[in-house]
């Protein structure tokens, strides 16, 4: 490959940062467990102002003012002027219950054993041996910071079209989902293809994570939520003239295919990763597969994940209800599609983030947020309950 062909930021990487005082600098960046930000914003939950506080808050921590984000890190520790702290977490080492499971433990340790003392400062005594902080040295000629500029110019304008709607869900949880004797994650997901038909007026590819930590360095594997079973259920839901009892029996169909399909991705039966694994080999051989270029250029309109809750013992959410977890989110898969997580805290709140872009004329987060709401209030309606209900 001639250097000409190189796109500007490779260029720009080689030609300032190959040697030196920059190489020096930027090996010590790479070469870091994690990437910590000092924001001087203030973000968090607003009980005055909770819609946009808390979109706010949720594209902060995804893509903040890109240039104080290290988007190629493990992890970028966020703290934010007014104390709040959260995570940008880079996907290719772990998955996200992963670091969830390391904030889980520090959030708990932090506040619950090791503890502050009156004045704010930590207990303990500090280590006189940890070095102070140095400032790193680079040397950017006007042609480097030129480029710089340009790189900051696109992730801007890629930020900017970020349409991020970050909202707690409180007329029930999973406790009341359990009492309609169904999987809290399969009622979920089908309120969500109900909510993308009310969005939407139609049905689209959807993707689920599913884990498959039960195999040795296993990572995931789709569930692909949107099933002839799910759609018949959304059908009969906006379809005035079926019953109560039709909808039910359509909803206990479509929600046990959605725990068959999960329980198969989990134990090494699904299809997505088969496929790619298929794409892997097709290259080796340079076999031209029509059937794996159609299939795997799909674009998954409705990209969801849930978020799991591990060490909930940890912090007894009943007793310390400012520990409430957010969860996390992340943007949408396809231009024209939601990328939706949500996080099912304790019993009694689901926690949820929709992503979207605003260069797109037929989404909008906000909309399809108050879809969702809608979904999941006509679901637990069919089973005689209604919100915040104790029956």
């Amino acid at each position: 490959m001639t250097r000409r062909s190189l796109r500007p930021g490779r260029r720009c990487r080689q030609a300032y940062f190959g040697r030196g005082k920059n190489k020096q600098s930027l090996d010590a960046v790479e070469k870091a467990a994690f990437f910590v930000t000092l924001d001087e914003t203030e973000q968090g939950y607003k009980e005055e102002d909770p819609v946009t506080s808390m979109d706010s808050y949720a594209k902060s921590l995804l893509h903040g003012r890109c240039f104080d984000r290290w988007f190629d890190k493990s992890f970028t520790f966020i703290i934010f002027k007014n104390g709040k702290m959260g995570l940008n977490a880079e996907h290719s080492w772990a998955d996200a219950p992963i670091i969830g499971h390391l904030w889980e433990y520090v959030m708990a340790t932090d506040s619950f054993q090791l503890g502050y003392l009156e004045d704010g400062h930590c207990k303990g005594d500090t280590n006189p041996n940890i070095p102070y902080p140095t400032r790193l040295q680079w040397d950017l000629p006007e042609e480097c910071q030129e480029v710089i500029e340009t790189s900051l110019t696109s992730a801007n304008r890629l930020a900017d079209d970020i349409d991020f709607h970050s909202f707690p869900f409180t007329a029930f949880g999973k406790a009341l989902i359990k009492k309609c004797r169904t999987s809290p994650d399969a009622f979920v997901q089908l309120a969500l293809q109900l909510a993308h038909y009310k969005d939407m007026g139609k049905f689209c590819l959807t993707y689920e994570a599913s884990m498959t930590r039960l195999y040795r360095e296993g990572r995931t594997e789709t569930v692909r939520s949107c099933t002839a079973e799910s759609c018949d259920f959304v059908l009969a839901m906006e379809d005035p003239t079926q019953t109560v009892e039709q909808r039910l029996r359509l909803f206990k169909i479509a929600s046990e295919k959605h725990q068959h399909l999960y329980r198969l991705a989990m134990t090494g039966s699904g299809i997505d990763r088969h496929l790619f694994c298929l794409y892997v080999v097709s290259k080796y051989l340079a076999v031209e597969s029509p059937f794996l270029k159609e299939v795997l250029s799909e674009p998954w309109r409705l990209s969801t994940s849930q978020t799991p809750q591990q060490q909930v013992e940890l912090f007894h959410l009943d007793k310390n209800p400012e520990y409430v977890s957010s969860g996390g989110g992340f943007g949408p898969v396809a231009d024209d599609g939601y990328g939706v997580s949500y996080v099912l805290v304790g019993d009694n709140l689901i926690n949820f983030h929709v992503s979207s872009k605003f260069s797109c004329p037929e989404t909008d987060s906000h909309r399809f947020g108050k879809h969702l709401r809608e979904a999941l209030t006509d679901m637990i309606t069919l089973f005689g309950f209604k919100s915040n209900s104790k029956k």
